[in-house]
């Protein structure tokens, strides 16, 4: 039976969502401060309304997507002024984990079921319903969201208690930085040595140097039609937001104590890249950089 879903930020990734769940039978109201994000979702049949109160009155869970900690917790203290007791409610967005922390924190007195539950997927990912769901919070939690979850999942992760989503995520992109990093030298270094991309391809994508960011997304054109160096790198995955959450890494590190030299180094050339421009540039494009195409 369908619910109804309150769904906060209606971006590139948050419109397609809350379609999902739409297309799965459930209500949804659409809450974000662009107008033309509004009308977007409303093509997808969410309905659109102008304020948090209006948008989690009544609803069975609140989702929340938006673009850093600071307006999470500006959010969800205003939901938690408006919600009612034991209402389930997911925040999607990719943020530091202290303010995934201080989120949960608010809706404790309400015996609200929240969950940290970033995702992994990108915009294709959004729009097939196929995104991989990296959930923090309690078992009690976990098995109140999922079902709102999975009409957006390929996957639910369950991770650990709150926090851990976010957690998750901030080392998995802090390492997909960096191994997009090392593909791109070493498909610049084998360019130099006289190698061909696709010869080069055949040799890492079924050897010790196979990756993700080599077999799947590779960052040279040719060798994968539908990475985005195939597509003059449009994103996919722009630089400015793989930029954030290498600084997210940086920030976690810092609170608790960890080195991430590697960590550290990506970020500051994810930084170079984009000060030159290319903050919407997918960020495989990191290889034009790196071959001494750009800027």
């Amino acid at each position: 039976m369908g619910r109804t879903i309150a769904f906060i930020g209606l971006g590139n990734m948050g419109a397609p969502m809350a379609g999902n769940l739409v297309r799965a039978g459930h209500a949804v109201r659409g809450l974000d401060p662009s107008a033309a994000a509004r009308d977007a979702a409303a093509a997808r049949g969410v309905t659109p309304v102008e304020t948090v109160e209006a948008a989690v009155d009544g609803a069975d869970a609140v989702l929340t997507m938006l673009p850093d900690g600071a307006l999470v917790r500006r959010v969800w203290a205003q939901i938690a002024a408006a919600v009612a007791p034991g209402t389930v409610v997911i925040d999607s967005s990719t943020i530091d984990v202290d303010s995934a922390l201080a989120a949960h924190a608010m809706l404790e007195d309400k015996g609200c079921p929240t969950l940290d539950a970033p995702v992994s997927g990108g915009t294709g990912g959004a729009e097939a319903g196929t995104l991989t769901f990296m959930a923090g919070g309690s078992d009690a939690a976990l098995a109140a969201g999922t079902p709102i979850l999975e009409p957006m999942a390929g996957r639910v992760v369950p991770c650990g208690g709150p926090g851990a989503g976010q957690a998750a995520k901030v080392c998995n992109n802090m390492l997909l930085g960096i191994s997009m990093i090392g593909a791109a030298e070493a498909f610049a270094l084998g360019e130099r040595l006289g190698l061909a991309h696709q010869a080069l391809f055949d040799v890492i994508s079924t050897s010790s140097g196979q990756c993700w960011s080599v077999n799947t997304y590779c960052p040279v054109p040719g060798p994968v039609p539908a990475s985005p160096a195939n597509d003059g790198y449009r994103p996919g995955f722009a630089t400015a937001l793989m930029l954030k959450d290498l600084r997210l890494a940086q920030a976690a590190a810092a609170s608790r104590g960890a080195q991430i030299p590697l960590g550290a180094e990506a970020a500051q050339l994810y930084g170079l890249f984009e000060s030159l421009g290319h903050g919407d540039t997918d960020f495989s494009g990191i290889f034009e950089f790196l071959r001494g195409r750009t800027g």
